[in-house]
């Protein structure tokens, strides 16, 4: 259920004290989520994609989808964004704006899907969206046709959603933008682009629903560390070595991400 408010206000965001960094240490999923965000970051860093194919039905078992969420937009978007003020020069502006503009309009619905629907639907969602994605990024589905302003909306729209809900965004954005006739790097601009200014609304809508929580801020300092460590470990090792190896070792591994996150399995953990 979404929080209590008054007068139409959210009720105040509590920041994160010493006693719930402490808590967070000492609750026995924690060294699971740690393993878990290492093991998305290191993903991120070789393949580069598949942290939130990873993280979201993960981090959600354990903690519901209202703490990985947010928790994950946190983490990610602190971690990429020199990445993305580096690649925003190669962007494509005109294809990135009308998707962009879908997105606006989508992510708000997605927040409230998170913030009202049940959490154990959402992540039956969430496993959905990893096995779709995992199945388009496995037999090489792309979008072939020309980027029109109807396929850039109804692109943006799904992305926004799904980024809103779940954050899950990208597999649309890249069986949309991979089809086309862009270099892979401009692929890549476009997604990171893209990615910046959705981020920024998806906070202030996250905040104005009370999902920024003191354990969802302190979970997000203790796993954004290692996550991003990770992520330059994985950047690094990926350097010299088969770009189809680490494709296929991040697929094992949203696919087990996927399955083992099914909430049938809630009994067994």
């Amino acid at each position: 259920m979404p929080p209590d408010k008054q007068n139409g206000q959210p009720d105040p965001q509590p920041l994160p004290h010493f006693p719930e960094f402490s808590t967070l240490l000492h609750d026995g999923r924690f060294i699971a989520a740690v393993t878990i965000a290492v093991i998305s970051g290191l993903v991120r860093g070789f393949s580069g994609f598949g942290s939130a194919l990873i993280y979201m039905p993960l981090i959600s078992a354990l903690y519901g989808p209202r703490v990985a969420a947010p928790t994950l937009l946190l983490i990610d978007t602190i971690c990429s964004l020199p990445f993305t003020v580096h690649a925003a020069p190669q962007c494509s502006p005109r294809e990135v704006a009308w998707v962009s503009l879908a997105g606006f309009i989508a992510l708000p619905l997605g927040v409230m899907a998170l913030v009202y629907v049940d959490a154990i639907l959402l992540r039956w969602l969430i496993v959905a969206l990893v096995l779709v994605a995992l199945v388009a990024l496995i037999s090489g589905w792309r979008y072939h046709g020309k980027p029109t302003v109807p396929a850039s909306l109804a692109t943006g729209a799904l992305a926004g959603f799904g980024g809103g809900a779940v954050q899950i965004a990208a597999p649309p954005l890249l069986i949309f933008w991979l089809g086309g006739a862009n270099k892979a790097a401009t692929v890549r601009a476009n997604i990171m682009v893209y990615f910046l200014p959705q981020a920024v609304l998806a906070m202030a809508m996250y905040y104005w629903s009370a999902l920024f929580t003191g354990e969802t801020i302190a979970l997000s300092v203790q796993l954004g560390l290692p996550f991003a460590l990770a992520m330059a470990l994985g950047v690094y090792s990926f350097h010299g070595s088969s770009e189809m190896l680490y494709r296929r070792v991040a697929y094992v591994i949203i696919a087990l991400a996927g399955i083992v996150s099914m909430p049938v399995f809630d009994a067994l953990r």
